[in-house]
């Protein structure tokens, strides 16, 4: 199965950096916290727009049940320093989105009851 969840804190990546979510903890079996990990350079940053944002875990577990309580930790953000800051920041400028969002589904969902029968 499939689930859609947000994370309790809000996201701030700042201009020089980029960030990838990975998992908590490797031994908690099979278990796959984001499908669409990068964030991109200024993702919930003031300098972009932003006053952080929620990340959306799009998670799964392959072969066992997996119980999640709470608050209990499932990812982790790693940044890197980019080469150099781009020329743009992921944001408003650019119609980022993203930027400023809570519990969402990616933009390539459609919502229910706009699916047409044909």
């Amino acid at each position: 199965e499939f689930y859609i969840l947000v994370s309790r804190e809000s996201v701030h990546v700042p201009p020089d950096f980029a960030a990838e979510m990975l998992p908590f903890d490797h031994t908690v079996g099979e278990f796959r916290v984001h499908y669409a990990g990068f964030f991109d350079p200024g993702f919930g940053h003031d300098a972009a727009g932003g006053k952080g944002s929620r990340a959306v875990l799009e998670v799964r577990s392959h072969e066992v049940p997996f119980l999640l309580d709470h608050g209990q930790t499932i990812g982790r953000l790693i940044y890197e320093r980019m080469a150099e800051r781009p020329q743009m920041l992921y944001g408003t400028e650019l119609g980022s989105n993203y930027q400023a969002q809570n519990l969402k589904l990616s933009k390539h969902f459609l919502p229910y009851g706009n699916l047409s029968s044909d």
